[in-house]
C-alpha cells in the first residue's frame, strides 16, 4: 500500500514495488482518482497487479476502512509506504495556526494513524514492513520551512518509537529521507527563494529523480532489510553532509 501513490515519489515507488513483484494498492485523495486509475492501468499493462483506492490520510476512520478493504481485497497488507505529504513554504513569523494544522495533519498525523491501522493487521499476522517518507530536512534545516521540517522531523522520531514497539511482532518500521526531488509538489515553487540558491547546497547541483529515491523503499520493504529497524535512510546525494 502506497499513500499519495499516484504522483511524484509515490508513483515511482508504486512502479518499483510492482516491478519487484508486489501487488500494489495505490491510494490518493479522491480528487486525484484519475491519476490513480492511470497508474493502475500502467502497472497492469506491464504485467503487474494493482488496485486503486481513494484515501485522505487526515481522516482516521477512512484510513482504517481503506486498509481493511485492501486486506480483504488483496489478501493482506504486507508493506505500507507512508508517502502522502504536503509542504507550505512560509517565513516562521507568518505561519498561521491553520497552516500548521494542515501540514501536520497530513505529514505527521496521517503517517501515525495510517501506520497504526496497517500495523493492527501486521501484528496479528506476525509480519510487516512500514516505510515512512520523511526528508533530509529532518536532520538539517533551511529557511521558510519551519512547519514542514517540524512535521518531517516528527516522522523520523515517530519511526524510531514505532520500530521499538512493533519489532517483537515481526514488524519493522523505517523511514527514508529524500533530498530535493523533481516532483509536482517541488515544481510548485517557493516564492521566498530562488531554485538556484536552494540547489547550490546539493553536491549534484540538481534535484533527484523520483526513481532514484524509490530503490531505497524497495530495499526497506524487502527480506534483505529484515534486520534494519528504526532507521532513517537518507537518499540525498550527500546534501546532509555538504
Amino acid at each position: 500500500m502506497v499513500t499519495g501513490g499516484s504522483q511524484g515519489i509515490g508513483k515511482a515507488v508504486s512502479l518499483a514495488l510492482a516491478r519487484a513483484g508486489a501487488a500494489v494498492a495505490v491510494t490518493n485523495v479522491a480528487e486525484k482518482r484519475a491519476d490513480v486509475d492511470a497508474l493502475v492501468a500502467e502497472i497492469e499493462a506491464a504485467g503487474g497487479a494493482a488496485r486503486g483506492y481513494d484515501l485522505d490520510v487526515t481522516r482516521v476512520e477512512e484510513a482504517r476502512a481503506v486498509i481493511d478493504a485492501i486486506a480483504s481485497d488483496m489478501g493482506s497488507v504486507d508493506v505500507l509506504v507512508n508517502n502522502a505529504g504536503i509542504r507550505a513554504p512560509q517565513p516562521a513569523l507568518e505561519v498561521t495556526e491553520e497552516l500548521w494544522d494542515a501540514v501536520h495533519a497530513v505529514n505527521l498525523k496521517g503517517t501515525f494513524f495510517t501506520a497504526q491501522a496497517a500495523a493492527r493487521h501486521m501484528v496479528a499476522r506476525g509480519f510487516g514492513r512500514i516505510v515512512n517518507v520523511s526528508s533530509q530536512l529532518a536532520v538539517t534545516a533551511t529557511v521558510n520551512r519551519s512547519v514542514y521540517v517540524s512535521s518531517k522531523g516528527g516522522v523520523a522520531a515517530l519511526t524510531r518509537c514505532l520500530a521499538l514497539e512493533w519489532a517483537e511482532h515481526g514488524v519493522t518500521v523505517n523511514a527514508i529521507g529524500p533530498g530535493p526531488t523533481d516532483t509536482p509538489m517541488t515544481r510548485s515553487g517557493d516564492p521566498n527563494r530562488t531554485d538556484a540558491s536552494f540547489l547550490a547546497r546539493s553536491p549534484l547541483g540538481r534535484r533527484l529523480e523520483p526513481e532514484e529515491v524509490a530503490g531505497a523503499v524497495v530495499f526497506l520493504a524487502s527480506d534483505e532489510a529484515a534486520a534494519v529497524n528504526g532507521h532513517l535512510l537518507l537518499v540525498d546525494a550527500g546534501w546532509s553532509v555538504s
